[in-house]
């Protein structure tokens, strides 16, 4: 039997960039923070940790053979992209865009006063050359306190959207004084990501930025002593 572990990656620890529009942590390695430590976790590449100023954001550009998730925690994202959407993304909602063999797009903060905070999560696809895709679906009303809401799953149940890998998220929620748990299914693995607050998992606590590599573990039990959110990521 492989041994029960958590492994955390402490919000301090991750790469860091501040351009003066935009402050971002990096969990994994990306752009000019390599750490050869840090590549991934499973089919998990990227989660950016991204505070955009009033005004800023980012141009088009491309990107291709990659699935990527946005969830707004605070402020609104603009998004436009090369097939033809054109949409705002508001706080307690989740984007997900299929790359595949190509697309452009540019991501802007869409009050030129309030901060935008976000997490932009890139999942390695299972496999390359899929034809572009883009959903959005807001969660605000859905995922409740006190639970985990499936955001993104492979086949869509529950009303969640569709993801090229075998991965599922989920969105917990926290006023404070909750417990949730999660049962993970043999050979299974999890990632927890703390977006605000902080939680205790599996008797470790975690504070926001945090996150952690779970493996062998049968259930993850999360409590949040106050206002806290969380993503959760069932990976193969």
């Amino acid at each position: 039997m492989p041994k029960t572990m958590i492994k955390i990656r402490k919000s301090e620890e991750r790469g860091h960039a501040n351009h003066g529009w935009l402050d971002t942590y990096h969990t994994f390695s990306f752009a000019d923070y390599h750490d050869p430590e840090h590549m991934g976790f499973q089919d998990l590449r990227v989660i950016n940790d991204d505070k955009i100023a009033g005004g800023g954001g980012f141009g088009m550009h491309p990107h291709r053979d990659m699935e990527i998730i946005t969830y707004v925690i605070s402020g609104q994202l603009e998004h436009r992209d090369s097939m033809g959407n054109g949409e705002v993304i508001h706080p307690c909602e989740v984007q997900c865009m299929t790359a595949g063999t190509g697309v452009k797009h540019s991501e802007f903060n869409h009050s030129k006063d309030e901060t935008a905070h976000l997490l932009q999560i890139w999942i390695l696809p299972e496999r390359k050359g899929l034809p572009p895709g883009y959903a959005q679906k807001p969660f605000a009303e859905i995922a409740k306190p006190g639970q985990l809401t499936l955001a993104v799953s492979h086949d869509g149940r529950a009303g969640s959207l569709k993801i090229n890998q075998d991965v599922d998220l989920y969105i917990g929620r926290f006023n404070g004084g909750e417990t949730v748990s999660h049962d993970l299914k043999p050979n299974r693995s999890a990632w927890v990501q703390v977006a605000t607050g902080s939680v205790n998992l599996n008797g470790q606590e975690l504070k926001a930025g945090d996150g952690a590599a779970i493996t062998a573990e049968k259930s993850l039990k999360l409590t949040a002593s106050g206002p806290a959110q969380a993503l959760v990521f069932d990976l193969n």
